[in-house]
């Protein structure tokens, strides 16, 4: 019997904030990554949801010893989710999940419960190792939700599992929110406690 693996598509493409044994890469149809708060949590984080003819990127773990108990309680506020053999691109073979967050608790982000910059900048520290400059590219290109407002939380991050990344790449980062007229908030704006 296949074990189980999961896919990742925001931080747990970054090696650095999980000890997952990871199998590879993977591409999943039919799915965008979307900003959204979830009364579980007090900041944004992504989450998935469907939209045919989009495609993303991420990375495959195995579920070690086969016991999600661990990944649902670090996913705990998102629905574990079975992907189709037609939906998985390079790993079809794999009993193949992800997490989406349920649209019944989710609103949109906003100053209270904002995007963490540290957080971003864990997600393309992770899509920059693992596929490249094209790869961190294509992820703000396959998301939704940059109307969201960002708390530039760098000097001090707010993420428990947060990963800095080299001045070239915030460059990148900060490049890219600016294409998309993304609203980051300084340091003193509010600052909430960080979960997830």
């Amino acid at each position: 019997m296949t074990p189980p693996h999961f896919f990742g598509y925001g931080s747990l493409v970054h090696r650095g904030t999980h000890r997952y044994p990871v199998q590879g890469h993977a591409r999943v149809r039919g799915w965008r990554r979307d900003w959204r708060h979830s009364r579980h949590r007090e900041v944004a984080f992504l989450t998935v949801t469907r939209a045919p003819g989009s495609e993303i990127a991420g990375l495959v773990a195995a579920v070690p010893g086969a016991d999600w108990a661990a990944l649902d309680a670090r996913e705990h506020a998102y629905d574990r989710v079975r992907l189709s053999g037609s939906e998985v691109r390079d790993a079809d073979a794999l009993a193949l999940h992800l997490y989406e967050a349920s649209a019944h608790h989710t609103t949109a982000p906003s100053l209270r419960h904002p995007i963490l910059l540290s957080y971003l900048d864990t997600v393309i520290g992770g899509y920059l190792a693992e596929f490249g400059r094209a790869g961190a590219e294509a992820f703000f290109d396959t998301t939704d939700g940059w109307d969201a407002p960002i708390l530039n939380d760098r000097a001090a991050p707010i993420y428990p599992r947060a990963q800095p990344l080299p001045a070239r790449d915030r460059d990148l980062v900060d490049s890219a929110l600016r294409s998309l007229f993304a609203q980051v908030q300084p340091p003193e704006a509010l600052r909430p406690s960080a979960q997830g």
